[in-house]
């Protein structure tokens, strides 16, 4: 697979960026309502006092406090579910929880009043004064209030430039256990496994494959070998069959001695020639690992056979990620190839042949593989070859 494992923290720049361009549409919302209910404020004198008409002005700002409100809403649902939002989707980065998945509804409320709190508190007591007619105090409270929480919001947004934790977490992220990604330049964990990774790199939904009985670790029961229909397998060797000369009545029946080579059972393998088909098999795991094959291995992080089951070999693999499972695999060589096994692993495993046939393992299901072929276990592949 090409996807980047990568994990890289968003910038500040990027986090800033993101936030302008959520608040951008509700703030032009909200800056035209009042600027028009303003311009239409009138004045008239009632018994010498100078009346301000702000009907027009509740209206329009009603409507505007009330489709911000609703985009509020929308914005903090589609964070939760996901972690995008339109500005984060335009600027690339994600914001996830602890793990690395999406940050639900917790975690984006406490993001959320910790940034533009002291916003939402200017706006909202604006809006009351100005439903009264206080037009003063709007312009010596409530504004001032708003004008401090933009500070504090770009302040807080930003935050994560002073991070001593390469620049990973805000001081909203930290108080909401949240993280921000630059999923742009690195992977998205919340579609890609969280902070941990995939659960595997192995190839999925691929051609089936025609399996045989996988071996079952027992202390009485000894598996017999499968063979792979597609293998060539020398004919069963006939018993040899007596020939008995014919007589004739009229002269003696002569005997002619066996030749030595007519006797099958004669032919003796000798001592110490290799067997034909039997070439010693190796396995070069992507971690450098160069091992000759023998018999039966078990394969993973930490392999070990189950009670009653042996194996020649045990093959540790290093795989910091734990996409392996403690015993992922069990190997069996069989003459020009190799009986592979997935013993039930968490995150799957699958075979590419050398003519590039990508072909997934179901649990339990011995497949033949032959050299030339790699074997994706986990995040970890091996290649098997002859020595």
């Amino acid at each position: 697979m090409t996807a980047q494992l990568e994990l890289v923290p968003g910038s500040a720049g990027k986090r800033l960026g993101a936030a302008v361009l959520d608040w951008l549409g509700p703030i032009a919302v909200l800056a035209t309502t009042f600027a028009i209910g303003i311009a239409g404020i009138t004045q008239t004198r009632r018994n010498g006092f100078i009346v301000y008409d702000t009907g027009l002005l509740v209206l329009l700002g009603s409507i505007g406090l009330g489709v911000t409100v609703v985009y509020i809403f929308v914005m903090l649902a589609l964070e939760a579910k996901s972690g995008n939002t339109i500005g984060n989707q335009l600027m690339g980065i994600r914001s996830t929880d602890a793990d690395g998945y999406a940050p639900g509804a917790g975690v984006v409320f406490v993001r959320g009043i910790l940034t533009g709190g002291l916003l939402l508190l200017g706006t909202i007591v604006g809006a009351v004064f100005l439903g009264l007619g206080l037009l003063g105090l709007v312009l010596w409270i409530a504004l001032p209030v708003m004008v401090l929480g933009v500070a504090w919001a770009i302040l807080v947004v930003v935050s994560n430039a002073w991070d001593s934790n390469g620049k990973l977490r805000g001081w909203h992220d930290k108080a909401a256990k949240s993280l921000v990604f630059d999923v742009g330049a690195g992977r998205n964990p919340v579609t890609t496994g969280g902070i941990q990774g995939p659960y595997s790199f192995a190839p999925v939904d691929l051609p089936p494959v025609q399996p045989v009985a996988s071996p079952v670790p027992t202390a009485s029961v000894k598996q017999q070998p499968s063979h792979d229909p597609n293998q060539w397998h020398p004919p069963a060797a006939s018993r040899p069959v007596a020939v008995v000369p014919q007589v004739s009545a009229q002269a003696p029946a002569v005997l002619q001695p066996a030749h030595p080579d007519d006797v099958v059972e004669r032919t003796r393998m000798r001592p110490g020639a290799p067997s034909r088909g039997q070439a010693a098999l190796r396995i070069r795991v992507d971690d450098g690992q160069d091992v000759q094959l023998a018999g039966t291995a078990l394969l993973g992080r930490n392999p070990a056979p189950q009670p009653g089951e042996t194996a020649e070999q045990l093959l540790p693999v290093s795989d910091p990620g734990r996409s392996i499972s403690k015993t992922h695999l069990h190997l069996r060589t069989d003459g020009d190839g190799v009986w592979v096994t997935d013993r039930n692993s968490t995150n799957g495993s699958a075979v590419t042949t050398p003519d590039g046939i990508q072909t997934r393992l179901h649990p339990g299901e011995a497949v033949f593989v032959r050299p030339g072929s790699t074997v994706h276990f986990g995040d970890r592949s091996f290649h098997l070859g002859q020595a």
